[in-house]
């Protein structure tokens, strides 16, 4: 059974995205939680699988949501995520159909979720999404594709901002990481890729979107975190340390 998180249940329910008892994942779990209080005002809707697991749907209008990303009456998927177990099971379908069941009651004229030219770590699949009837709407450098599914054609498709599609950030530092507490773990390695920028002799900034508008004008494609270097994107990837190290010593040096 899918269940809807909201206001009247949230600190009594698991959000999927850190279910560990350890004091960490408490830590992140409530991060998150918080956020999503204060975003339900805002038309956000959180759905999950009534089990102990990673399957849930994530969605808010594109005027309120977290993302670089210019539109008007459509909903955006924020993450759509099946896990473990859980997979082929017809669950992604299933969390679909409840995103578009709303957008229609609320006389949306479509869903955008964001993509990429090819399967990536983190970033929804863009062929999974084409089959439900999704078309490319928009592309942004170097490789983010803005996925629609629209209920007539004559809606407006949804854009990125052209600061988005250039993949540019207004910093000065060296390296500039942004990011939004969307995502529980994105405080985290944002320090830690700082951390490793700087012993390599670079500079770094570290911005933390605290609004949709903040989002809209600063964030990167992916939303939650981007990474950019000399003021170019460089990408969203979340990874280790050593991993991260090696990409700066490859790519920056």
């Amino acid at each position: 059974m899918i269940i809807s998180i909201m206001k009247e249940n949230i600190d009594d329910e698991h959000i999927c995205c850190a279910i560990g008892n350890d004091k960490e994942n408490k830590q992140r779990a409530q991060s998150k939680k918080d956020w999503l209080k204060e975003r339900f005002d805002d038309g956000l809707v959180f759905k999950r699988l009534n089990e102990r697991g990673k399957v849930f749907i994530e969605y808010m209008p594109i005027e309120t949501v977290w993302k670089p990303i210019e539109g008007k009456n459509f909903l955006v998927i924020n993450c759509l995520w099946v896990s473990g177990k859980f997979k082929g099971q017809g669950w992604s379908k299933k969390l679909l159909d409840e995103c578009i069941t709303d957008a229609k009651r609320e006389g949306k004229d479509g869903i955008a979720v964001v993509s990429s030219d090819k399967d990536r770590p983190f970033l929804t699949d863009k062929k999974f999404y084409l089959k439900q009837g999704f078309q490319t709407a928009d592309t942004a450098f170097p490789y983010f594709e803005l996925l629609a599914l629209r209920f007539t054609d004559t809606a407006a498709f949804p854009k990125f901002t052209m600061k988005a599609k250039e993949g540019k950030c207004s910093s000065k530092k060296d390296f500039y990481f942004v990011y939004s507490d969307q995502c529980v773990f994105m405080d985290e390695y944002a320090g830690v890729f700082s951390s490793v920028a700087e012993r390599n002799g670079f500079s770094s900034e570290i911005k933390k979107l605290t609004s949709s508008e903040d989002a809209k004008k600063e964030g990167s494609p992916f939303g939650t975190f981007g990474v950019y270097f000399k003021g170019k994107f460089l990408t969203h990837e979340l990874m280790t340390e050593e991993k991260f190290e090696k990409l700066v010593l490859e790519k920056c040096k």
